[in-house]
């Protein structure tokens, strides 16, 4: 497999002065990001991730402990584009339907964001073999996604807005099922897959009735 194409870093910020440490961290952050997300945390190699940030390994190591802290890294600047987003909505979640619309809404915007959702994909799908040190965090982010899908779907029956005898958690299953899926038939084939079309499609199935605001 050949290397991913990238220029090589500057050693040197715009004005002349040396990168801070924070502007440092943040620049391996995101050649790390990239390079997971093209090889997986198991072929990706610091030596690699060293070089193209213009740093030998052991300055990779002076902002990142170890491999696996820098993966912890990479996972929490990933969750920084979610949290973006929720912010954007206020400091509540959307309720009940409300919340599912969201969920179309972040397929789409996933469109627009292809290394995050590729890194997501190879990460979420190696965490599942033994030892791998992202299981964790993808063990405590399905369960916290399927909380509050199910959450949400309580909200909406309460207000007589779903099928009486929907099962909550069958369905927050299936949604994140096909979320997941759709990402990667969409990095697969972006032309022929539209994920927020296919998940308001979905939503709207297992609801009996159209998502609002999701079309």
């Amino acid at each position: 497999m050949t290397r991913p194409e990238t220029s090589r870093p500057e050693t040197s910020r715009s004005d002349g002065g040396r990168p801070s440490a924070a502007e440092r961290r943040e620049e391996i952050l995101r050649i790390a990001m990239e390079t997971f997300a093209t090889r997986g945390y198991h072929n990706a190699s610091l030596a690699e991730i060293a070089e193209r940030s213009g740093l030998t390994q052991a300055g990779v190591l002076h902002h990142f402990r170890s491999k696996a802290g820098l993966l912890t890294g990479v996972l929490d600047l990933r969750d920084q584009s979610d949290l973006a987003q929720l912010a954007q909505l206020g400091e509540e979640r959307p309720r009940g339907l409300a919340f599912l619309a969201h969920l179309v809404e972040t397929a789409r915007r996933n469109a627009e964001r292809e290394g995050i959702v590729r890194l997501y994909a190879v990460l979420s799908a190696e965490s599942v073999t033994s030892g791998h040190p992202a299981q964790e965090y993808f063990r405590a982010r399905y369960a916290g996604l399927r909380a509050m899908v199910v959450e949400a779907i309580g909200e909406a029956a309460d207000a007589g807005e779903v099928p009486a005898g929907l099962d909550p958690r069958a369905a927050a299953s299936a949604v994140l099922a096909v979320m997941d899926g759709l990402r990667v038939q969409w990095l697969l084939a972006p032309e022929a897959v539209d994920m927020a079309a296919t998940t308001d499609l979905v939503i709207g199935a297992l609801l009996g009735r159209p998502v609002p605001g999701g079309g």
